[in-house]
């Protein structure tokens, strides 16, 4: 049987293609395969799972990656000119004081490696793919996920011969590569450590291992630590440091879980290069975005260009103007006064906690989100983009045969030491749209890797 199907004008948005990749298993199998994979690392029940890979043309998944990595260096240049040392770009910001921690002493590598590890959020609009956010953080959700579905649907898809019908980087394989060019490039040994707890709420230690036993059985040494364990990666002998690694935790979950970070700074203070640095919050702040938006002194025009095509249009909210759509606006009047067109951010938030939708919300509870956020100086207002569908495979709980539904995917690419690793991808299996995140308030939403064919 041909392992795909036309759907032709029934895929949705034409962006998305007219093929698609057939369930190549029943039901409960599918479900059985796709929850064993991610047994034991914390990944929530999802009732709702995708019965196969969700395919785009290889054209759209090229896009994707050439574009991602190009905003991310505007991003990076954007960043770090709002201010020559760490101190300066700390006010420019108004970063909380719990952000002030984990540097190193160098600025030179904490900022050349602050964007190592990268996952922006968009979504295909009208007029094809827009971000809407960037995740730049060594915590990146999406990273483990994206690994296991993809092991089941090669699994699942391929012929006798050990070929898919698919193509699409593995994750622990691209990250792997980017250890072993950062051990190179500055002459350690390539011994990793990934450095995280089991104690945050949602995580077990499965999480972190299963990337740590990748590694070990394909050339690199890795160990998984817990805070407490740290020292074992510098006060040793030098042949068994760990001088490299991955920081696979944020700062506010380790508080809110009562963890110390001293440990990490005590391994940055004796020479272990964790990535993304710290510097990597003021490139995930969606201030950055919004300056990005807004153009800097320093852009061409065809950077302008591009950023307008693929951005949605994002502003700094204060009380001030701004350009509109080739016209100077008040922009306090103009966001109370068009809540249906645009979405509040603050700055710094994950989960989509800290966001408010306009057209989901009355004129009321706009306006005192608008006005805590003025208040605040760090949130951002962008463009509503109504995300666009594509029909998928689906298996509910329940169920015995896969079937279909129109989705509306929040798509993330996965880009390590700017090297294409896979395309997670997240969604409501009722076709709704809104703030999908699988952790987030309220619904579950489900996830999938998306592969090119």
């Amino acid at each position: 049987m041909d392992a795909y199907e036309d759907l032709g004008a029934r895929q949705g948005h034409p962006w998305f293609g007219s093929r698609r990749l057939r369930p190549a298993a029943p039901a409960d199998t599918i479900r059985r395969m796709l929850r064993h994979e991610l047994r034991d690392t914390g990944w929530p029940h999802q009732r709702i799972l995708p019965a196969a890979p969700m395919a785009i043309p290889r054209t759209a998944y090229a896009e994707i990656f050439r574009v991602s990595a190009a905003l991310v260096e505007l991003l990076r240049r954007t960043a770090l000119e709002t201010g020559p040392t760490t101190a300066a770009r700390l006010a420019a910001y108004r970063m909380p004081a719990t952000e002030d921690r984990l540097w190193i002493r160098d600025p030179f590598p904490e900022e050349r490696y602050a964007d190592c590890v990268v996952r922006p959020d968009l979504v295909i609009g009208p007029d094809g793919p827009r971000f809407v956010e960037f995740n730049v953080s060594g915590a990146l959700g999406g990273v483990v996920e994206t690994q296991s579905r993809l092991a089941v649907w090669c699994r699942l898809h391929a012929d006798e011969e050990g070929r898919t019908p698919f193509r699409s980087p593995s994750p622990f394989a691209a990250r792997a590569d980017m250890f072993r060019s950062l051990s190179r490039e500055l002459a350690l040994a390539p011994r990793v450590a990934l450095v995280g707890s089991s104690r945050v709420n949602g995580v077990e230690r499965r999480y972190f291992e299963m990337e740590a036993d990748y590694y070990n059985s394909h050339g690199l040494t890795a160990r998984f630590f817990e805070p407490e364990e740290l020292t074992e990666a510098w006060d040793c002998a030098p042949h068994l440091r760990h001088p490299i690694g991955l920081r696979n935790f944020t700062i506010p979950d380790w508080l809110e879980a009562g963890l110390d970070t001293a440990p990490v700074q005590d391994a940055l203070d004796n020479g272990c290069l964790l990535v993304g640095t710290q510097t990597s919050t003021f490139l995930h702040s969606k201030l950055t975005m919004g300056l990005l938006s807004e153009g800097r002194p320093w852009m061409t025009a065809g950077e302008r260009g591009f950023v307008e095509r693929y951005l949605p249009w994002t502003r700094i909210l204060s009380e001030r103007k701004t350009d509109r759509e080739g016209r100077q606006v008040d922009l306090l009047p103009f966001v109370l006064d068009n809540r249906d067109l645009l979405v509040l951010k603050a700055g710094l938030g994950e989960c989509g906690n800290e966001v408010v939708i306009g057209r989901e919300v009355d004129r009321a509870a706009w306006e005192s989100a608008v006005g805590e956020a003025v208040a605040g100086g760090t949130s951002v207002v962008q463009d509503f983009v109504r995300p666009q569908t594509c029909r998928v495979a689906l298996v509910a709980d329940g169920c015995d045969e896969p079937y279909d539904a129109e989705v509306a995917p929040v798509l993330g690419p996965l880009l390590f030491g700017g090297r294409p690793a896979g395309l997670f991808c997240r969604f409501f299996g009722d076709g709704s749209a809104g703030i999908v995140s699988v952790r987030g308030r309220g619904t579950s939403s489900s996830d999938n890797v998306v592969v090119a064919v």
